[in-house]
């Protein structure tokens, strides 16, 4: 049996590491499509190659910058679900939407720099928001405790 701090650490992590391996491979492909936009010719295989490159490869600087904004906003998220628990889900990922786009525009308006280039443009900001929620919604569903999933079931 694991006990809450446990179970919300492994959430945690895993959520950073979901957020980051999306972000990643977002990331990744916008700039494939950057390179398309010139007129090169991408196959498949050059898309999944640089995908895997970037997964392996951004762990530096990119997942440094996702456990900032999880480390700020999933406790955000946490307290407020505190008053509206019956939104917990939604917090979530919003929480891990929002901090994933808030910390890449702070990076922005800080330094004067977007540390990961697809992030100037709405889309790629927009590809980062998703990666975050996705780890949102996996810290949701990983830091559910057995006596939460038992209270939902019996409503």
């Amino acid at each position: 049996m694991i006990n809450s701090l446990s179970r919300n650490i492994l959430s945690l992590i895993t959520a950073i590491f979901i957020s980051y391996v999306f972000g990643a491979i977002f990331v990744s492909q916008a700039n494939v499509a950057a390179v398309v936009a010139m007129n090169f010719d991408v196959t498949a295989l050059q898309r999944f190659d640089a995908a895997l490159h970037d997964v392996t490869n951004m762990t530096g600087i990119y997942l440094p910058v996702i456990a900032v904004s999880y480390f700020i906003s999933m406790p955000v998220a946490t307290l407020l679900i505190r008053h509206l628990p019956q939104l917990r889900m939604l917090l979530y990922v919003l929480a891990g939407a929002s901090g994933l786009v808030a910390i890449h525009l702070i990076i922005k308006m800080t330094f004067g720099l977007s540390g990961i280039a697809p992030t100037r443009t709405l889309a790629g900001l927009m590809g980062q928001a998703i990666a975050g929620g996705v780890g949102g919604y996996f810290f949701h569903i990983i830091s559910l405790s057995r006596q939460y999933d038992k209270d939902l079931t019996a409503k």
